[in-house]
């Protein structure tokens, strides 16, 4: 078992393997960090003309900061599952692409799967602070004045990946589909959080065949929890639901404890096995 004081001196080897994974991120790359903006920005591109323009989609409104650009409402919640799903898609391929310095010594293995999430974080915290710069122009105060409660929002999304990646990352040492898998589920994860499409979409809407409504399902989801509450703090400039903030801290502690523990049993082969 990994002690305290083994994360503690290997806080120097941490920092390291994450700058390692910030520098290739983009090495040889013309754009480099380039890259990391133009990304959510095509995506925020596409779905806004298919939701914004094709299908009328428009922002719910509410909160001080009355705004009605849907574009922006988009980005204050894609930009968090953007990071979110790199961090755990970066992490599941760690240890494997890692093969050869963990079987050369012995280090924390946790340290691999955290560097991924650490340098998905430093990109995510550039594109935020550009996003707030962009609510400011747009009359949004409101966002910095609510800053202090999007920080933590963001340090509950990294637990989360973070769970999540240290679970999957050592899984796929075991099962190499993990990883193929993880593609496809993060995509209908997308579609089934309401991220690209308001809430107001599914009013009135059921479950094919049922009389259950389609709402009632989605809050099940804790990632519809977490964008809604980036565009309470960010988008709409009030403060998220309290039931919001604690269903989705269970599902990020939970996932930290259970990938912790995952990798704790059988990160013990891991040498053996890659």
């Amino acid at each position: 078992m990994t002690t305290l004081a083994e994360y503690r001196s290997s806080r120097e080897l941490y920092n390291n393997l994450t700058l390692r994974e910030l520098r290739s991120k983009y090495k040889r790359s013309f754009l480099g960090w380039a890259w990391s903006l133009l990304n959510p920005l095509a995506n925020t591109l596409v779905y806004t003309v298919l939701f914004g323009v094709l299908f009328h989609a428009h922002p719910p409104a509410g909160g001080p900061s009355h705004l009605q650009v849907y574009a922006l409402y988009l980005l204050c919640a894609l930009l968090p599952w953007n990071y979110f799903t790199i961090g755990v898609m970066g992490s599941v391929g760690s240890l494997i692409s890692n093969a050869n310095l963990i079987k050369k010594t012995y280090f924390p293995r946790e340290l691999l799967p955290a560097s991924s999430v650490g340098a998905a974080l430093v990109s995510h915290l550039i594109e935020m602070g550009l996003l707030l710069v962009v609510l400011l122009t747009f009359g949004d105060y409101w966002a910095i004045e609510w800053l202090p409660m999007t920080v933590v929002l963001v340090a509950l999304t990294t637990v989360f990946g973070l769970g999540l990646g240290l679970l999957f990352s050592v899984l796929n040492v075991y099962f190499r589909d993990i990883e193929h898998f993880l593609s496809i589920f993060f995509l209908l994860w997308l579609y089934a959080t309401p991220i690209v499409y308001p809430t107001t979409v599914l009013a009135g809407h059921h479950l094919p065949g049922t009389h259950i409504p389609a709402l009632q399902v989605l809050e099940i989801n804790p990632m519809t929890e977490m964008a809604s509450m980036f565009r309470d703090t960010m988008f709409y400039g009030r403060a998220p639901g309290g039931w919001a903030l604690l269903y989705f801290a269970a599902w990020a502690l939970g996932a930290l404890v259970v990938g912790l523990r995952v990798f704790e049993r059988m990160g013990a082969r891991l040498a053996e096995e890659l």
